[in-house]
């Protein structure tokens, strides 16, 4: 009699494509995180202005929706950003999620004890973290740029929206667990985007990750001020 044997198809190759390599992935997430780093910084500083008042803080605000013109329309310079941002932020969120999709596939079954001592507590908060910091990004384009949720509505200055935003205690509080938990994921996404784009040593762990520190430290600080001197009534 004779026997039939059949042979298992063998497992498929996992996809080696460009946009499947966790390299590509994590240089996205880098430089993505890059230029929303940048952004921040320039956003912080732009807030600062509310410290040398109400007109200051319009005009500059009336600046970047009014710069370029006559030679380009009103808002280029904010629609630029704009479309920069978001196409930073859903490339951020695409290599995030892959990456830990990918993750997920190479290791499918759990470890029976995590180890937890080598990961920081910005690393292990990460995903939630950054939804959090996702959902207050769109409140904070509804409430300041839009007025759609702010106390003063939608045809008050900037500076008038800014200090009812403050004014709201469970708004302000929103705004500081939002920035602390940007500053957390800050600190290290500097550290692994050194890591990706090949700038940290051995040798040099411990001066990057001090870096990494005071860095997002002093520009969440620079955030913090603004709710802090309106709380105070040192802008009213």
């Amino acid at each position: 009699m004779a026997t039939v044997t059949t042979q298992q198809a063998p497992p498929r190759a996992p996809k080696t494509g460009r946009f499947s390599s966790s390299v590509v992935k994590k240089a996205v997430m880098a430089v993505s995180g890059i230029i929303m780093v940048l952004f921040l910084i320039a956003h912080m500083i732009g807030n600062l202005h509310v410290f040398q008042g109400a007109e200051s803080f319009n005009d500059y605000s009336e600046w970047l929706r009014s710069f370029g013109e006559p030679a380009f329309p009103p808002r280029t310079l904010l629609t630029a950003i704009e479309v920069v941002l978001t196409i930073s932020v859903l490339a951020h969120m695409w290599a995030a999620y892959s990456l830990w999709a990918q993750a997920r596939r190479a290791r499918p079954v759990a470890y029976v004890s995590k180890k937890r001592v080598q990961q920081s507590f910005a690393s292990r908060t990460l995903r939630w973290g950054g939804t959090i910091i996702l959902l207050f990004i769109i409140w904070h384009i509804l409430d300041m740029t839009f007025g759609a949720v702010n106390p003063e509505g939608t045809d008050s200055s900037p500076y008038d929206r800014l200090v009812a935003s403050f004014e709201n205690i469970p708004i302000t509080l929103f705004y500081v667990v939002a920035l602390i938990l940007l500053g957390l994921h800050l600190r290290h996404g500097i550290w692994s985007a050194t890591q990706t784009l090949g700038q940290t040593t051995k040798r040099r762990e411990r001066s990057v990750n001090a870096i990494a520190i005071v860095f997002s430290t002093l520009l969440i600080a620079g955030y913090l001020v603004v709710p802090a001197a309106v709380a105070f009534g040192l802008v009213d």
